[in-house]
């Protein structure tokens, strides 16, 4: 059977795509090449006529996930002020939606405890497109005028972001995971949103504004 020269790409990113969502759900580790192509719609001899190995698709599923994550920060870029940047990434992120729906979450928690485990082109991907993703995160949050000041910021709000929304999940009782959600959304909003309206960005330590771009 003939198909038409764009088939093969368009089969690759469905892969590419079933696989984003695995890794987000599941975990690298929990997540094998049958179970990714089952998703897909294919079987498993497919796999080989797009991907060396599995560390490939893992690389290539994250740059995806990354990029994948543009237009939400162009919607963050496009608001007036660095308060109300850093608000909108931090409501979103920290909102039980983004807590319950880890298959279309945020790409950085779902599969950081892995990739610290991992060695070779997997870890190797990721870690490139974790450096682009804060690089347009600052250019879209721009917490301060001093580009070194900005990406210190920005990383903060991060790992900050990343790790509370990590405890929410961890945990198995709900009152308290929604806890943690709130408390970390009153926290961050005083250090980066009222913060930066008041200080433009300058001040009180690291930190000041952001709104949920992350893959």
């Amino acid at each position: 059977m003939r198909y038409p020269p764009d088939h093969k790409l368009a089969t690759r990113r469905r892969i590419v795509e079933e696989a984003g969502q695995a890794f987000r759900e599941r975990g690298v580790a929990e997540t094998g090449v049958d179970e990714v192509m089952r998703r897909a719609g294919l079987t498993h001899g497919g796999f080989y006529a797009h991907f060396r190995d599995k560390t490939e698709l893992v690389a290539e599923a994250c740059a995806a996930a990354f990029d994948a994550a543009v237009p939400n920060l162009d919607r963050i870029a496009a608001l007036p002020t660095a308060a109300a940047r850093a608000r909108l990434l931090i409501d979103s992120y920290l909102a039980a939606r983004h807590r319950d729906n880890r298959g279309s979450g945020c790409m950085v928690v779902a599969v950081a405890a892995d990739m610290a485990r991992l060695t070779g082109a997997a870890r190797e991907g990721y870690s490139r497109g974790f450096a682009q993703h804060i690089e347009r995160l600052g250019a879209a949050l721009r917490l301060s005028g001093d580009a070194e000041v900005n990406r210190v910021r920005v990383t903060h709000l991060m790992s900050s972001l990343v790790g509370a929304l990590l405890f929410a999940r961890a945990i198995d009782d709900g009152a308290q995971s929604e806890a943690i959600l709130h408390s970390m959304r009153r926290c961050l909003r005083v250090e980066f949103g009222e913060g930066t309206a008041k200080g433009g960005g300058r001040g009180r330590g690291p930190g000041r504004g952001t709104a949920n771009g992350h893959p």
